[in-house]
């Protein structure tokens, strides 16, 4: 069974992200995976490897913000006796360790700037240089990596090379945020408190019709995971229990009533046609931006994906 059917989606944005990562999966290209923290990025770059031709060999993971500079040079591309203080015996890298299966990088936005040479080189031919050694080796690593920043505006401010940019770029698939996955709540929910009872060998709660509206209209900073968090918490102290609205935190309310005051638009009496209000307001920001669609997408508050999925919903392809 693909792996992919363990991803919960029922949201044509995230379908389209999910078709993309099965037919990637196949091949060997490079994939770069977008994302706001929590959103499941590592859930599908798993699924993407073990879907691949590399399934069987090694799969390494390195989150790049978890290490200090001065250790994840060596971490990556290991390093020769003597080449530093503490530097006692040779030492193979990640690189080698991950050679003949897949790499994926983590936070690739914290990799710095002077090992992003390295992994550049290592993109363009292959080959990796240890700490203190001359002469190169050369390993076969499928690399993976993901951010949760824009790496756009990263290129500019100069804290991320552009060249490195487009080696990881190949294959770019952005997971959209949990507050535009609204039919998935449902599902995630069900998914996560059988998950979690089985686990910690209790009954599973349910949730009323209300709380789960409650849900859907929270925005959701946190995206999956904190969902899952919110979940498992339910799952052991309220094991077995209906429930309601009166049992979630303050912030979901909070960030409703937030929202409640600070209309930017209000609501006629008579009423709104939403659907031709939506292909309307698509429409202005395609004029606007000459029908820059990046552009566009940053104006309406979308991911990318979730605007051109709208604009096909709305037939607006040749705007």
């Amino acid at each position: 069974m693909s792996h992919f059917k363990k991803i919960i989606s029922h949201t044509p944005v995230y379908d389209n992200v999910l078709r993309s990562a099965r037919m990637v999966a196949a091949t060997d290209v490079t994939v770069l995976i977008k994302g706001e923290t929590g959103t499941g990025k590592e859930v599908l770059a798993n699924a993407i490897q073990k879907d691949s031709q590399r399934a069987d060999k090694p799969y390494v993971t390195l989150n790049c913000a978890a290490l200090p500079e001065s250790l994840i040079e060596s971490e990556l591309f290991g390093h020769r006796k003597g080449s530093f203080t503490g530097a006692i015996s040779d030492k193979k890298g990640i690189f080698q360790a991950a050679d003949g299966g897949t790499l994926f990088l983590d936070e690739i936005n914290s990799l710095p700037i002077s090992i992003q040479a390295k992994l550049l080189r290592f993109l363009e031919n292959g080959e990796c240089l240890a700490v203190g050694d001359t002469v190169p080796y050369k390993v076969d690593v499928r690399i993976i990596s993901a951010t949760n920043a824009d790496l756009q505006k990263e290129i500019s401010e100069g804290r991320f090379r552009e060249d490195l940019y487009f080696r990881l770029n190949v294959i770019p698939l952005e997971i959209p945020a949990l507050k535009e996955r609204i039919e998935d709540i449902e599902h995630l929910i069900k998914h996560f408190i059988d998950h979690f009872a089985k686990e910690h060998s209790r009954t599973a709660p349910k949730f009323s019709k209300q709380a789960v509206k409650i849900l859907q209209n929270y925005d959701w900073p946190g995206n999956v995971r904190e969902l899952r968090n919110l979940c498992e918490r339910t799952s052991v102290l309220l094991s077995g229990q209906l429930i309601e609205a009166e049992n979630f935190p303050h912030d979901f309310f909070a960030a409703k009533t937030t929202g409640s005051n600070n209309q930017d638009f209000a609501l006629p009496d008579v009423g709104v046609n939403l659907n031709k209000l939506e292909a309307d307001l698509i429409h202005q920001a395609l004029l606007r931006t000459n029908g820059n669609r990046a552009k566009s997408s940053r104006l309406l508050g979308l991911s990318r994906d979730t605007l051109l999925y709208r604009i096909q919903k709305h037939g607006l392809a040749n705007q």
